[in-house]
């Protein structure tokens, strides 16, 4: 059929003579609502695709952060992928934003330069999160600390008056401030815990305390305390003296003692100042320090010099009048260093970057951290090979690294195998390259890829040398970074390590004749320091005692028979 074209408009008079007017209106109102209608769910329908594939792509992208960088803003941590390296200089392109508590749970306070020392605030980035947290009560007389501080430390009114009746040497009235002034002495280990004993001291006796920098302290730690330092003026009277102090010094506590200088008890008789002499060569007279009645005559000194190489935390905890107190600071006694190292003791940005540059090269990826503290107390050049013997027997029995196949060359593993990295330190060299080189010369009947590294190998202590000081610092805190420690028996070095870490490592024992010990080591009963010559004798019976069976929470450490540590828990073994 042949079809016509139409006119459009005789087409639209056509339609209107079917139809009344008025029912032209509702009809063009339903086709415009339905356009409307249409053009409203495409652009539902397309914001609803976007949506649904930006949160698929968070989700498929999102991994559970492992390492951590501070954000420009200094507020929060980013977090970056799993065996991405920590500050690592790429761009990642998976990145989650983890707020990181930097304060360590209310342990440290806020208001410093971030800038003028970075691990103060940094450091938690680059530790797990800690289950152990610091009592309300602590952490309140942490602050009232830092206030006394503020109002009695160096070149403050109190204490230009307080050195001014020092000099004159006797007591002429009452005093705002008293003080304990830590002597530099040792090594960098023993310094380390003989300075949290003397902050714990002064916590418990209201004293400020106030730190000979020695040759090296200002280049290794941060000032922990707002505001003002806490270390002791180049000019304060004696300083010159420190290194002579000794058991001979007329000022000298235990000295006193015995020529009975305290027969008098007119408090304005005391001297200014006393001299505590708590190195591990101490006699009876000097031990009676951790005495009850001693600490009453003590009260009334404003200043008490202190020059120890003991970590003498335990035997506080056996003074009746600090017992109180002490529950209250530390509900769990195991966590005492752990609390008081990370409040004091902030490497300086130097030594801070000699641990995060390490970090970041060798330990960021991998999938677990293994220290290894290596300290031989035996006489002759090392590597010997009792001591590599004793560490392969102790990490391969308490299966902390696995065991190599000698007959093959290729191992195939169902399982996907784990990246373990291995910190060592000691001061040779020579066990760190027989353990690299089994592990890169066989492999392991687990499939895992084990890595060895030691970051420097001094060959022999030298406490007097600032750099080696720095390069044993980062050292110890890189162990107290890894996620299972072995140490060495008898080791400061290594008590620092973990405690910061809040570990309980394997002790390697003591050799004995040049054998290696069986069994090789046992796990710590705590992360706490030991106490290498603590006294044994009870005070107020006047007689001789074991220190180590009074109390639940004072035992004999692993590692040395005689010597005192802090439990929480303990289990004979």
């Amino acid at each position: 059929m042949k079809r016509f074209k139409r006119n459009p408009e005789d087409l639209f008079n056509n339609k209107l003579s079917g139809f009344d007017a008025q029912q032209t209106v509702p009809r063009d109102s339903e086709k415009k609502l339905s356009l409307r209608l249409m053009r409203t769910m495409g652009i539902f329908v397309v914001c609803l695709m976007v949506f649904s594939v930006l949160f698929s792509v968070s989700v498929v992208l999102k991994d559970p952060p492992s390492d951590a960088v501070l954000d420009a803003s200094g507020d929060r941590f980013v977090q970056l992928e799993r065996n991405k390296a920590i500050g690592s200089g790429d761009t990642p392109s998976r990145i989650a934003e983890v707020p990181v508590d930097k304060l360590l749970n209310g342990l440290l306070a806020a208001g410093f330069d971030e800038g003028s020392c970075l691990s103060r605030y940094q450091s938690a980035s680059y530790r797990k999160d800690s289950p152990q947290k610091p009592s309300s009560y602590l952490i309140s007389r942490l602050r009232s600390y830092e206030a006394l501080h503020k109002r009695c430390g160096p070149y403050t009114e109190s204490y230009n008056k307080t050195v001014k009746q020092f000099k004159s040497g006797h007591q002429t009235g009452t005093l705002d401030c008293n003080y304990v002034v830590w002597i530099s002495f040792s090594g960098l280990g023993n310094r380390i815990l003989t300075l949290g004993s003397a902050f714990l001291y002064a916590l418990l006796t209201n004293r400020v305390l106030l730190v000979d920098p020695g040759v090296d302290m200002t280049d290794l730690f941060c000032e922990p305390f707002p505001e003002v330092s806490w270390f002791l003026p180049t000019d304060f009277p004696l300083k010159d003296q420190f290194a002579s102090f000794g058991q001979k010094t007329p000022h000298c506590y235990g000295k006193m003692l015995k020529d009975n200088k305290f027969a008098n008890s007119d408090k304005s008789r005391f001297p200014s100042y006393l001299y505590l002499h708590l190195v591990h060569d101490y006699d009876f007279h000097d031990k009676l320090f951790f005495c009850d009645q001693d600490q009453t005559l003590l009260q009334k000194i404003p200043w008490l010099i202190m020059k120890t190489d003991n970590y003498f935390v335990p035997s506080l905890f056996l003074i009746p009048s600090f017992e109180q107190e002490l529950n209250n600071l530390f509900p769990n006694k195991d966590l005492v260093f752990h609390f008081l190292g990370r409040y004091l003791l902030h490497p300086t940005n130097k030594v801070w970057g000699l641990i995060t540059r390490y970090y970041k090269a060798y330990l960021a990826n991998a999938d677990e951290r293994i220290g290894i503290q290596i300290r031989v107390f035996d006489d002759g050049t090392g590597p010997f090979q009792h001591v590599l013997d004793q560490i392969l027997a102790c990490t391969i029995k308490e299966k902390l690294l696995p065991e190599i196949d000698r007959q093959e060359s290729i191992i195939n593993i169902s399982k996907i195998p784990k990246s373990k990295v291995v910190l060592m330190t000691s001061l040779s060299s020579g066990y760190f390259e027989k353990i690299r080189d089994m592990y890169w010369e066989h492999p392991t009947v687990t499939g895992d890829v084990i890595g060895i590294f030691q970051p420097s190998h001094e060959e022999y202590q030298q406490t007097e040398k600032q750099m080696h000081n720095e390069k044993a610092l980062a050292e110890m805190y890189l162990l107290s970074l890894t996620d299972v420690l072995v140490t060495s028996s008898w080791s400061t070095f290594g008590y620092v390590a973990q405690s910061l870490g809040g570990l309980k490592p394997w002790i390697l024992y003591k050799p004995e004749n040049r054998t290696a010990p069986d069994p090789p080591c046992r796990r710590a009963m705590s992360m706490e320091p030991c106490f290498h010559a603590p006294p044994f004798y009870d005070c107020k019976a006047k007689q001789g005692i074991d220190t180590g069976k009074l109390v639940p929470h004072v035992r004999h450490c692993e590692d040395m028979s005689w010597g005192l540590k802090l439990v929480d828990h303990y289990d004979e073994m």
